[in-house]
């Protein structure tokens, strides 16, 4: 097995060093609300664009996407391009011009504007209640991983979430969002890179390179991406579509923390072009996780295969040789660790100075751009939604900072000493969350004679269709529609069925 060298730990320590100076240098300057949580709105949409990548797919992409690409399909890389194919395009058109005509902080202010301010408090619920299971499974999946590289026991796994999640709410206590967006900028790249390096090194271990890669990958149908088969239960051409629509649609167009960073640059026109960088960032970074899968699934097999070629023995006769264990890929799968499977590649294949640290420095990167983001939007939640005219004074909003924090380090050790795959469990916690949240936007957008009461109608409809997932054996992917439809259309009907509320109907902001 590779050990961890002297480069290792230089790449690994320096990258950290950079971003906590990154913490100290944004710390400056800093008088107010409006600098520590939108950067003064002066924020330039190239690092915008990164951070957004970066605090969307994150440590979840190391561990999550390759081997999604391993054991299942590519049906989650079709919902993925939804990204820049149909969510951007809808986000640019209909959502950008409200925000930035109603000159929003949060994204609920225009739930308040539409409806009432109890809906915007709700939605300000709903988002911190994601934002914290969001962030304890992602900083879970950097126990993962570590797990699998140092073998480390469950004590002292617990004991490094402890300390990466401390260090990343340190920097972003002190930076505040410019420290967020910068440092997710970085991690971005370290994320890309640390990835394509890999990439490279695994095709180089496939016998017959890329075209055995497409050629296995083919016959086990690894390429999949439009099975037209209705299973609630699996991942399909449908299944891909609603989660692209219900949960990426939400979590780009109505979620605090993306709408925060929209409304952190001067104009809707920068807002655009950092949508345009995250779609490019999404469709080209993932495709290289989930290539990486389909890889090492080659790779595997291949070995599997070697286990039963012809051998001759020593009295010349030819007999067929049989593996004296599982290769790893099995091995994962019998024990349900597939999400250790890239990780334990790199330590087991792979010997090329500093490559440990490099895979290690985009872990922590990744695990600390997630983190960075959701504890600054819970705070800025807090201060814009539910405290009046934002009086909240800035040493106070640094100390919610590190509550969240905090939290959100628990959070993950429960869902580390809980176990299963991370993917799936942050799949059906968007779903819960998003889901909901979409549909009352949508209707306030969409209907005119929506009052608050026909949306908590609605509200209600979709947290019953959440209450029957538990009851219902259905897939995550699922989870995003079953939430928002029932919120939207039991919305509908009730806008016509039911009288006004007190509210002017069509008063505030809807699509023309």
């Amino acid at each position: 097995m590779t050990t961890f060298s002297l480069i290792d730990w230089a790449i690994c320590l320096g990258y950290l060093v950079v971003v906590f100076a990154l913490g100290l240098w944004f710390a400056r300057g800093q008088h107010s609300n409006e600098d520590y949580f939108l950067g003064g709105r002066r924020m330039h949409w190239l690092p915008i664009g990164l951070s957004l990548f970066a605090g969307t797919f994150s440590s979840l992409s190391f561990v999550g996407l390759p081997s999604t690409a391993a054991y299942g399909d590519y049906h989650l890389y079709l919902a993925i391009l939804f990204i820049p194919f149909v969510v951007s395009p809808i986000v640019w058109k209909f959502f950008l011009p409200i925000y930035f005509r109603l000159g929003v902080t949060s994204s609920y202010e225009y739930v308040e504007q539409r409806f009432d301010r109890r809906l915007r408090l709700v939605c300000s619920v709903l988002f911190m209640l994601y934002t914290v299971g969001w962030m304890g499974n992602m900083l879970r999946a950097v126990g993962v991983i570590l797990e699998a590289v140092f073998d480390l026991s469950q004590t002292q796994t617990a004991g490094v979430l402890i300390g990466v999640g401390l260090f990343a709410t340190i920097y972003t206590t002190l930076g505040g969002v410019k420290a967020v967006v910068w440092t997710d900028a970085i991690q971005a790249v370290a994320l890309g890179g640390g990835m394509l390096t890999v990439l490279v090194l695994a095709v180089g271990k496939v016998d017959g390179g890329w075209s055995t890669i497409w050629q296995v990958g083919s016959e086990h149908g690894r390429f999949a991406m439009f099975d037209t088969s209705l299973d609630f239960e699996q991942g399909n051409l449908w299944a891909a579509t609603a989660f692209g629509l219900f949960v990426y649609l939400a979590g780009h167009a109505v979620h605090f923390g993306s709408v925060q960073r929209y409304v952190s640059m001067p104009s809707q026109t920068a807002a655009g072009r950092a949508l345009v960088v995250n779609g490019l960032m999404v469709g080209i970074v993932c495709g290289v996780f989930f290539l990486a899968g389909s890889t090492l699934f080659a790779f595997y097999q291949q070995q599997g295969a070697r286990a039963g070629d012809p051998v001759e023995t020593s009295s010349g006769e030819s007999v067929v040789a049989t593996a004296a264990a599982d290769t790893l890929y099995d091995e994962l799968k019998r024990e349900k660790h597939q999400d250790h499977l890239l990780p334990r590649f790199v330590m087991t294949e792979l010997s090329v100075p500093g490559l440990i640290g490099l895979l290690l420095a985009g872990l922590f990167a990744a695990a600390m751009s997630s983190i960075d983001s959701g504890i600054n939007s819970m705070t800025a939640s807090v201060v814009c939604d539910w405290q009046s005219e934002r009086q909240l004074e800035l040493r106070h909003s640094r100390m919610l900072c590190c509550v969240f924090g905090l939290l959100s380090v628990t959070v993950a050790i429960v869902f580390y000493f809980k176990g299963g795959n991370v993917f799936p469990m942050i799949m059906k916690i968007a779903g819960m969350f998003f889901g909901l949240q979409l549909g009352i936007f949508v209707l306030g957008m969409s209907v005119k004679r929506a009052t608050t009461r026909s949306a908590m109608i609605g509200l209600a409809a979709g947290i019953f269709g959440l209450i029957m997932t538990f009851v219902i054996e259905i897939s995550h992917w699922w989870y995003g529609a079953i939430t928002c439809v029932p919120t939207y259309l039991v919305g509908v009907v009730a806008s016509f069925l039911i009288s006004s509320d007190g509210k002017l109907t069509g008063q505030a902001e809807s699509i023309p």
